[in-house]
């Protein structure tokens, strides 16, 4: 994607990125310097990359596909007893992230890149998710939940093997 660059005497401190018509139109304090802009380029195209990312998500009702999947397991696995506020795909998950949990605020977060990989290993992710909504840490009784899934071990493995590629 190509990066438009304006610089201005009345921005200071502020950066700000914005995609128009197919364009990054990044803004830029006057004096920033060559070596800092080229920061922010490489900044803001991941930053609209990952906002279109996230906006495809939304249109394709991904989320409300995540969503109906999590009720299916939480009634297979867990016999419907957990709830949680929110369940979404994100593309702000680090390389070796593939999704976390807040028991506290009972929201579940997946990275986007799950939807590359076989059913068995999202499943698995979303079973080991649901089952932090019960118990915070990994700890044996936690594993024991999460084993109910009978290829844990299998997705383990391939989450294990995806982590290290790249």
């Amino acid at each position: 994607m190509q990066v438009k660059v304006f610089r201005s005497y009345r921005r200071k401190k502020t950066v700000s990125a914005k995609e128009i018509n197919g364009t990054i139109c990044l803004y830029l304090p006057q004096r920033l310097s060559i070596r800092d802009e080229k920061k922010y380029v490489q900044w803001a195209r991941s930053r609209i990359k990952a906002s279109l990312k996230k906006k495809s998500l939304q249109e394709r009702n991904r989320d409300k596909l995540l969503e109906k999947r999590a009720q299916e397991l939480n009634q297979k696995y867990f016999h419907g007893k957990l709830s949680w506020t929110k369940i979404s795909y994100s593309s702000r998950q680090n390389k070796l992230m593939f999704g976390n949990c807040n028991p506290r605020k009972r929201i579940i977060r997946i990275s986007d890149r799950l939807l590359k990989m076989p059913r068995f290993v999202q499943d698995y992710l979303i079973i080991h998710e649901l089952a932090h909504l019960k118990i915070a840490g990994h700890s044996p009784k936690f594993w024991q939940l999460v084993n109910r899934f009978p290829k844990t071990e299998r997705a383990r493995g391939f989450l294990m093997a995806a982590s290290r590629q790249k």
